[in-house]
């Protein structure tokens, strides 16, 4: 298992974090994760799809670990993410937008060259 510094997701043997997340994004988790979940083999999968009208959208849901995976100790949860995922990821960062007007989780993704309006797929 590798374990980085409490905000940030990835590999230990990458230069920098592939992920990170901000504060507010990661109690928000560890919200929805308390309320939701009560096996404590499952954790916060974050991985890329295909499909979106960018041609790639964020998922992150709650799942058990899949042989291959990238595992990350972050407070309350753990964080998995799959090898292809993390290279579409490579120095996001996923924030969280609340209240009335707010958009959920945000992900910032330097390496996407486009993204939709509602801003939940991306193309590179």
């Amino acid at each position: 298992m590798t374990t980085i510094s409490p905000l940030s997701v990835g590999p230990a043997m990458t230069s920098g974090p592939t992920i990170s997340m901000t504060a507010r994004a990661l109690r928000e988790v560890t919200k929805i994760f308390e309320d939701e979940q009560s096996d404590a083999d499952v954790g916060l999968r974050i991985s890329v799809q295909s499909g979106g009208c960018s041609g790639l959208s964020y998922e992150m849901d709650f799942a058990p670990k899949s042989a291959g995976d990238l595992v990350v100790d972050l407070e309350a949860i753990q964080v998995f993410l799959d090898a292809r995922s993390s290279v579409y990821l490579r120095g996001t960062t996923i924030d969280y937008e609340g209240g009335l007007r707010g958009k959920g989780f945000v992900f910032s993704n330097p390496n996407a060259s486009k993204t939709c309006s509602c801003g939940d797929s991306f193309g590179v």
